[in-house]
């Protein structure tokens, strides 16, 4: 966290929080919501300005309800998750990045969703490869010790026999199916905090 962040967090500590006007999009941008997105349920203006945005990014944490927010200055601002709380991308050099810039462990599990996404826990961090690197880690994807083709990996996805295992720098990781709307249970995120929120 920013020390100016700090600092104003001291100064002001009851500051009201906010909910409802920052959002993650499945492929890792940020997005501004005002209230006419927020009233149609649209996604909002994906933030452009690299120093917004990187201030954004090193100042994301999440509370004990697995709510994420971005500290700004004194002020949580919660953010609606499409997807996870981190987006991963692949990276030459690192293997896997996330979308706040910093590399991507290992993961310690892998989960291929209903709808196809990858979701990829690694430590405490919990990412969907964003759906532009899907194919890449597909063709490292193994079923019962081979390469798995197309139509194979739809069928097991429906529930067909058979391991599936992602091949991933020099490690063969299982991987697991999970429905999409069982994975902020599982992994311990709430997509929604604004409508958390509404309820209270």
């Amino acid at each position: 966290m920013d020390d100016i962040v700090k600092q104003a967090m001291s100064k002001w500590p009851n500051v009201p929080h906010c909910y409802g006007w920052l959002a993650l999009d499945a492929r890792g941008a940020w997005r501004m919501r005002d209230e006419a997105a927020q009233r149609v349920q649209a996604p909002g203006d994906r933030l452009n300005n690299a120093a917004l945005v990187g201030f954004i990014n090193r100042n994301y944490l999440a509370d004990a309800r697995g709510c994420w927010y971005f500290q700004n200055g004194p002020q949580r601002v919660y953010v609606n998750l499409e997807a996870a709380p981190f987006i991963a991308r692949t990276d030459p050099g690192l293997g896997l990045v996330l979308h706040t810039g910093e590399p991507l462990a290992v993961p310690d599990e892998v989960c291929m969703l209903d709808s196809g996404a990858l979701l990829l826990r690694a430590g405490v961090r919990v990412a969907q490869l964003d759906d532009r690197d899907l194919a890449q880690l597909l063709q490292s994807m193994e079923l019962d010790g081979k390469p798995v083709a197309d139509d194979a990996l739809l069928a097991w996805l429906e529930g067909g026999a058979g391991q599936l295992a992602l091949r991933w720098q020099g490690q063969l990781l299982p991987v697991e199916r999970l429905a999409a709307e069982q994975a902020p249970q599982r992994f311990g995120f709430v997509r929604r905090p604004d409508l958390l929120a509404a309820q209270n």
